[in-house]
């Protein structure tokens, strides 16, 4: 059988996950190169392309059991020219990480509308974090 929770729980989980794991403007870098096994991984090699600090609260409350990004945090000036492969999500000190995904143009867990030039700006315009076990 498989395990199904209520929109009420996913909701607390990602409320919780919100204020007690993320926290106050959390700090989103993507990068270039290979992305790390997983989450637990060291940061690898990569070049960091765009750092963008979220806004305080990073998500709003949580709906149908995701949280979605508050306002359009975004880097005025990107700190290098690349193509992005990967993102890693960190709270507010900038090296603790929460999670990690895929970047790329037209697809990934971070779709980005072309590849990064050192100097552009880069705003995140839609984020939504979604509970599983829906």
């Amino acid at each position: 059988m498989t395990l199904y929770l209520t929109t009420a729980a996913r909701n607390t989980i990602m409320d919780h996950f919100d204020a007690t794991v993320v926290g106050a403007a959390a700090v989103l870098k993507i990068k270039d190169g290979t992305a790390p096994a997983d989450a637990n991984a060291a940061a690898g090699a990569g070049t960091v392309l765009a750092t963008i600090t979220f806004g305080t609260p990073s998500w709003g409350a949580a709906a149908s059991g995701a949280i979605a990004v508050t306002g359009t945090p975004a880097d005025s000036s990107a700190d290098a020219t690349g193509t992005q492969t990967h993102f890693r999500l960190y709270q507010s000190d900038g090296t603790t990480l929460i999670l990690q995904g895929s970047a790329a143009v037209g697809s990934g867990d971070l779709n980005c509308n072309g590849s990064i030039t050192a100097g552009q700006a880069v705003t995140v315009t839609t984020f939504t974090l979604t509970c599983g076990n829906a």
